[in-house]
């Protein structure tokens, strides 16, 4: 398992040493910040910055051969410091490896086009001037490519900081997935400990839905916000050729989605068209989409039926302290429910229950009757809860936080024993956590 991140405030600083890098930022509105190439690398650390980033992407490159994303960005630094053969040397290695990747054919083409003048935009060539209208329209996709890839690679700087989305993955998940859609990106992470925050494995490119936005209803070619599982894997033999190498599907619509009235199916994880590397950054019908040699790097990585995927418009990054506090804040709540549901006392267990509480066949006040006619036949009961995963799931800045607690329990009384996985999902009120929705 490779970890793709590294400390991009580098290649921020490093990219901002040459104005011929306003070919790719020109989109960022950076252009007027941009120091002159003749001007040198002056100072030293700015030399050590640069040295650093080739550092960081030749060890991206090391762990993994096939990242071809850490290639493009080696071959356009070597490019905007104005080491035009190493560069080339470069691209021509990386086009070599990914015939099929046609960002890295134009940026080749645009470095060979800066031996007769200066290029002010990718792919801004007077040889792709009679190009027809699909021919500019797949020119502009390739902008919209590289733009999302380089805003992703200049704005994006983890640290030590780990998502809010992923509180916990418990003892039978290996890895959860995190797609973050305005960076259109796709990140994997592994479980460590029962008590440590999950360590960053990799992260993809990946396009996501034509329309931006939240999913609401079928056919409005967007990509559904929230906490969702991966329920099967369907190979390539068995799908059209737009799904590229495979797929994994989710289940989309969950509980919440079903209960909020969203509409539409077939939420996937899938490849790409063959002969294409990858796709435009907004290009789906709603799915989240990978080059096929990334999907097919993913698929030792992903679990069906226990694989956590987790969309959202944008993560929440959080310092390991204020991680940690936000997690036993949620397990001090989950521990406090089963406390008081063993106790028997059921205005204490029903207590932790919202008022738009909602299960399968049950609202509020029907679950509320039929736990008290069941513990009026109990002496005693054990409640024990294990192999507890926790996901935030995706609000917006007004709403209440939620939390997507998936967990085994293990129930035994004078009359009952049961062992289930069941999924809670809990809202915080001004002061408490409760549970909106429960369901095995």
């Amino acid at each position: 398992m490779k970890k793709r991140i590294w400390p991009k405030g580098l290649l921020a600083t490093a990219l901002i040493l040459s104005v011929s890098v306003a070919i790719y930022a020109a989109n960022f509105h950076q252009a007027e910040t941009l120091v002159s190439h003749q001007a040198g690398l002056n100072t030293p650390s700015q030399q050590q910055s640069l040295q650093n980033l080739f550092v960081q992407l030749d060890k991206r490159l090391k762990q993994d051969k096939q990242d071809h994303e850490a290639s493009l960005f080696k071959a356009m630094l070597y490019f905007n410091t104005g080491a035009l053969q190493k560069a080339l040397g470069e691209i021509e290695q990386l086009t070599e490896r990914a015939p099929d990747f046609h960002l890295a054919h134009l940026v080749k083409g645009d470095m060979l086009m800066s031996r007769y003048g200066q290029v002010s935009d990718i792919g801004e060539s007077p040889l792709l001037q009679n190009i027809g209208d699909k021919g500019r329209e797949k020119l502009q996709q390739l902008r919209a490519e590289a733009r999302a890839r380089l805003k992703a690679m200049i704005e994006i700087e983890l640290g030590n900081k780990v998502p809010m989305q992923l509180l916990g993955l418990g003892s039978s998940i290996d890895t959860a997935i995190l797609v973050e859609k305005k960076y259109n990106r796709l990140y994997v992470y592994g479980r460590t400990s029962k008590h440590e925050p999950p360590r960053l494995i990799r992260d993809y490119y990946v396009s996501t839905g034509k329309k931006p936005g939240n999913k609401h209803v079928r056919g409005d070619l967007r990509t559904p916000e929230g906490v969702y599982f991966v329920t099967s894997w369907i190979a390539d033999k068995n799908l059209p050729d737009k799904y590229g190498a495979g797929a994994f599907p989710v289940n989309y619509p969950n509980e919440l989605d079903r209960k909020l009235g969203k509409t539409g199916d077939g939420i996937w994880l899938h490849g790409t068209y063959r002969g294409f590397y990858s796709r435009p950054p907004l290009d789906s019908e709603g799915c989240v989409v990978l080059p096929n040699i990334d999907l097919s790097g993913l698929q030792n990585e992903i679990i069906p039926g226990k694989t956590p995927v987790v969309i959202t418009e944008q993560a929440n990054w959080l310092d390991r302290a204020e991680w940690q506090r936000q997690r036993d804040e949620i397990m001090t709540a989950l521990e406090q429910w089963r406390q008081d549901w063993e106790s028997l006392d059921a205005d204490k267990y029903l207590s932790h229950y919202s008022d738009d509480f909602w299960s399968k066949g049950h609202t509020l006040a029907s679950w509320s009757a039929r736990k008290r006619y069941l513990a009026r036949s109990k002496t005693y009961q054990h409640i024990k809860l294990s192999d507890i995963a926790l996901f935030a799931y995706p609000v917006k800045a007004q709403q209440q936080p939620m939390v997507v607690a998936r967990f085994r329990q293990q129930y035994e009384s004078n009359n009952y024993n049961g062992d289930i996985h069941k999924r809670v999902y809990l809202r915080k009120d001004a002061r408490h956590w409760r549970i909106m929705y429960e369901g095995g």
